[in-house]
């Protein structure tokens, strides 16, 4: 069992930058993918950046509207992931969610296993 809690999220005017954090519980943090997603009013959820590894390797995920001006980087030892998210833009305005899952494939495409409840992120224009 994991449990996620976002963190960070707040007002910021276009072209400024704000960092999120999922801070999860449980011992097995490490060997989890991890991601992000956001939903803004009237829309669906989406797949914004996720980390996973595959022995000593480590891949990053970015969705193509965030390539470029957001990273997510990961501490194993702290059982947290963050959302460096740089230069936003208006259309950054959302919901952010954290989310953990087993595998890549799933968590990608919105079926992770743990999700937490989410920050809100506002960006003035």
């Amino acid at each position: 069992q994991v449990q996620l809690v976002e963190s960070g999220g707040g007002l910021v005017q276009a072209g400024g930058s704000l960092r999120l954090s999922c801070a999860a519980s449980g011992r097995t943090f490490s060997s989890y993918v991890m991601g992000w997603f956001r939903q803004a009013p009237g829309k669906e959820r989406e797949f914004v950046a996720a980390f996973s590894r595959s022995g000593i390797t480590t891949y990053m995920y970015y969705a193509d509207a965030v390539k470029g001006r957001f990273t997510i980087t990961r501490d194993n030892a702290n059982n947290t992931v963050y959302l460096q998210m740089n230069s936003l833009k208006p259309e950054a305005m959302a919901v952010y969610y954290c989310a953990a899952g087993a595998q890549l494939s799933t968590v990608r495409a919105g079926r992770a296993d743990y999700w937490g409840q989410g920050t809100q992120v506002t960006v003035s224009s």
